[in-house]
């Protein structure tokens, strides 16, 4: 289980409008934010901080940040 980096409720609330999906919870349970997928492989430390911030798997970072 990943501890989601704390957000201003505003930007959560945001992000949830978007996604569908509660921005914290999803983190919690190892889930991706952008495409619902397990979020529990990351190939370094950075990508796996990186989850805890936007929430997106390593596939979903790797197709947005190359």
């Amino acid at each position: 289980m990943a501890n989601p980096s704390q957000k201003a409720p505003g930007i959560n609330k945001f992000l949830s409008g978007i996604t569908g999906r509660d921005r914290e919870q999803t983190i919690k349970n190892d889930k991706c934010m952008t495409c619902g997928g397990e979020a529990s492989d990351f190939k370094d430390d950075l990508s796996r901080k990186e989850y805890t911030i936007s929430g997106m798997c390593q596939g979903c970072q790797d197709s947005v940040f190359g």
